[in-house]
């Protein structure tokens, strides 16, 4: 059985006249009889009963319409559902993104934007280091990442796009002597007691800042670990060390503590987008041009 015996059907039901049924299908009297009763022989019931000059529904035939026409509004809208899919308007996203990034104002106002022109699309948000969205962009149990990334490392398989880069900043204990300063060299911080991420837990400022105290001739040690950025700031406040962080996390406002940039070329990291290779779905093209957008705007601004 397909669709189309079903159209033929319910317009002969609606019509209760094979003539006008015809007319109203486009198509000829005899090839519309045939296809009813091609439709009767394969369900192996008797949907009309045929006199002279009128046509009626058999009880079956009764029953058969409504599931008929029910069938027929499925298959409309599973084909404008489709279509709407195709073209973005209707969906979800899975997105991964890095622990301080909802502090960060790119976020609020790319979800804004994208919200305001896809109200009907789901989305879903992990909250996962860098190196893990990765691993479930490449399993596809994300759709998009937004990751801290300096391209420190290949990413088979992913487009990764920067977003912005954001200077990064120390976060000292007020009373700390290098505190008055404007900022600081990252060589300044060789022997201080360092409060950081733990190791091989995918976060890419381990790496920057590796790199950068080598630079600089010395090994950047961690003394006190902690996994979250805010974690870290009310280490440095309740005086345990200092550490170092993407400057957006300035927001996090404590009396004891003092923001400095550090003044190095490369101290920064970026923020980027990250998807798979060759996805063409809209919802992921519209999502990552609007950040890209918004990013753009933002250091315009700057």
């Amino acid at each position: 059985m397909e669709l189309r015996h079903l159209r033929y059907f319910v317009a002969v039901a609606e019509e209760l006249h094979f003539t006008r049924a015809a007319e109203r299908l486009h198509i000829a009297q005899p090839p519309l009889s045939q296809q009813i009763r091609a439709l009767e022989e394969e369900l192996g019931v008797q949907l009309f009963e045929r006199h002279q000059r009128a046509v009626r529904l058999t009880v079956a035939g009764e029953r058969f319409l409504l599931r008929a026409r029910t069938l027929l509004d499925d298959a409309r809208l599973a084909a404008d559902e489709a279509r709407r899919a195709a073209r973005g308007e209707i969906g979800e996203l899975r997105i991964g993104f890095t622990s301080s990034l909802p502090l960060m104002s790119v976020l609020p106002a790319t979800l804004q934007q994208f919200r305001a022109r896809h109200p009907e699309v789901a989305l879903h948000f992990h909250e996962l280091f860098t190196r893990e969205q990765f691993q479930q962009l490449r399993q596809r149990k994300l759709d998009v990442g937004v990751v801290r990334f300096n391209h420190d490392e290949d990413t088979p398989g992913l487009e990764v796009r920067e977003v912005k880069r954001d200077r990064l900043s120390v976060v000292l204990p007020a009373s700390h002597p290098l505190a008055a300063r404007d900022s600081i060299a990252i060589a300044e911080l060789a022997g201080e007691r360092i409060i950081g991420y733990p190791a091989g837990n995918g976060n890419w400022l381990n790496t920057r800042l590796h790199s950068l105290a080598r630079q600089n001739g010395f090994e950047w040690q961690v003394h006190q670990l902690a996994g979250e950025a805010t974690t870290q700031i009310g280490l440095v406040a309740a005086g345990l060390g200092i550490a170092v962080l993407p400057s957006p996390l300035q927001c996090v406002q404590l009396p004891d503590i003092r923001y400095l940039p550090l003044r190095d070329a490369d101290a920064y990291m970026t923020l980027a987008v990250a998807w798979r290779q060759h996805d063409n779905s809209p919802l992921v093209t519209a999502l990552v041009t609007t950040l890209l957008a918004i990013g753009q705007q933002q250091n315009t601004a700057r």
